[in-house]
């Protein structure tokens, strides 16, 4: 209800009472009810009408917007399709180049598969070398410790090393020779043997046990103190081997002898150790030698080897020339009297010729004219006209 019909009862009421304002009242109530009906009416009427607008208007945007957007579909999938082939284009020489690089990166990957497992394999056989190396290394130590080991090892690397520098036994060298002295009997390891009946007195001594200490020591003082024992064992042997003399043994021995060391490395250390031990060996007519020097020294000792034996095939040449020009000679001299010969034949048989052909053979030929029926002919016989040439006596060989 509305305020003006609010008022209107309200006056009503309070000018004519309650029947008035009741009349009033209905009055504004029915007048109320038109004006609701007309407004439901209405807002039923613009509700359908807006509803239908609205509709319409719907439809047609829709549509609208369904065309635009299947022409804009359109135009996009055409797009899409001109840039899908030029992105194609672009992209094909990457997918081509990425084929490339796979197909190259599977190939390293194949040899690097393939070359773990061959290095992993022979890791693990240098592992297993390293083992066994160890292990050898660890006997072959155990075994050096031992005198009579030691001993026959040093021996063999003489033995090597004279071999290789090309000398033979029982020829250019001799082991274990024994030699009787008035103080008893010495038997060098070798002596080699060098032109004019010379000898060279060769002794192995194999100073180990220190060494080994050494090298096996577990702090610098302990290998030091090793390292010095081992410059006083060399030492020792030294004075040991200068005792023997065997310089004055052997008639055909220089006054030194070699002590052998089969190995540089032992030489080296002692020398470290005692920088005058060369010189303390050579004042004791004692040459120490390795297997690199007593190379070179043998190098020598078989050059002089070769130079003797030039020497003697060189005066074996001149008696065999001497031996040739004077059979030369001799057959030289038969070959002359052969000639001589010869040309005496050579003179008698055209004596013969001559004398058959004028006093022999003209008779004979006529025999055919009398009728004499033959079915061979009688050949002219030719003297000899060239005479073998006879030789110069030989001259007697040249004195000297």
């Amino acid at each position: 209800m509305s305020n003006v019909a609010l008022l209107a009862v309200l006056a009503a009421l309070l000018v004519g009472g309650g029947t008035g304002a009741l009349l009033v009242w209905i009055s504004c109530a029915r007048r109320m009810q038109t004006q609701q009906a007309l407004r439901d009416q209405l807002h039923g009427a613009f509700g359908d009408l807006a509803r239908n607008s609205l509709q319409s208007n719907s439809e047609i945007f829709l549509q609208l917007a369904a065309e635009r957007l299947a022409r804009q579909q359109q135009s996009a999938a055409q797009a899409l399709s001109e840039r899908e082939v030029a992105i194609g284009t672009l992209v094909q020489p990457l997918r081509e180049a990425l084929s490339r690089s796979e197909a190259q990166i599977q190939q390293l990957e194949s040899a690097r598969v393939g070359a773990f497992a061959t290095l992993k394999s022979e890791v693990e056989q240098l592992v297993l070398g390293q083992t066994l190396l160890s292990r050898e290394t660890r006997n072959l130590v155990t075994a050096l410790r031992r005198p009579d080991v030691r001993g026959q090892w040093g021996e063999i690397t003489l033995r090597r090393v004279v071999e290789m520098s090309g000398m033979t036994e029982h020829i250019d060298f001799t082991e274990q020779h024994h030699q009787a002295t008035a103080t008893g009997a010495v038997r060098p390891d070798m002596i080699v043997h060098m032109p004019e009946r010379r000898d060279i007195i060769v002794d192995v001594k194999t100073p180990l046990d220190a060494y080994l200490s050494a090298v096996e020591a577990p702090d610098d003082e302990q290998r030091a103190k090793e390292l010095r024992r081992h410059a006083q064992i060399v030492g020792a042997r030294i004075r040991e081997l200068a005792g023997k003399q065997y310089w004055a043994q052997f008639e055909h021995s220089p006054d030194f002898v070699v002590l052998f060391l089969p190995g540089d490395q032992f030489l080296a250390a002692a020398v470290q150790e005692n920088p005058a031990l060369i010189e303390e060996a050579l004042r004791q007519n004692v040459m120490l030698a390795t297997p690199t020097s007593l190379s070179a020294l043998l190098k020598v000792i078989e050059y002089g080897w070769k130079q003797s034996r030039l020497a003697d095939n060189a005066a074996e040449v001149r008696k065999l020339g001497e031996e040739l020009y004077k059979r030369l000679a001799t057959f030289a001299e038969h070959l002359g009297r052969l000639g001589k010969s010869l040309g005496a034949s050579v003179d008698a048989y055209n004596k013969s010729v001559g004398s058959l052909e004028q006093q022999v053979l003209p008779g004979a030929r006529r025999f055919p004219e009398l009728g004499l029926r033959s079915n061979r002919e009688i050949d002219a016989l030719e003297p000899v006209e060239e005479l073998v040439r006879i030789p110069r006596a030989a001259e007697p060989p040249p004195s000297g």
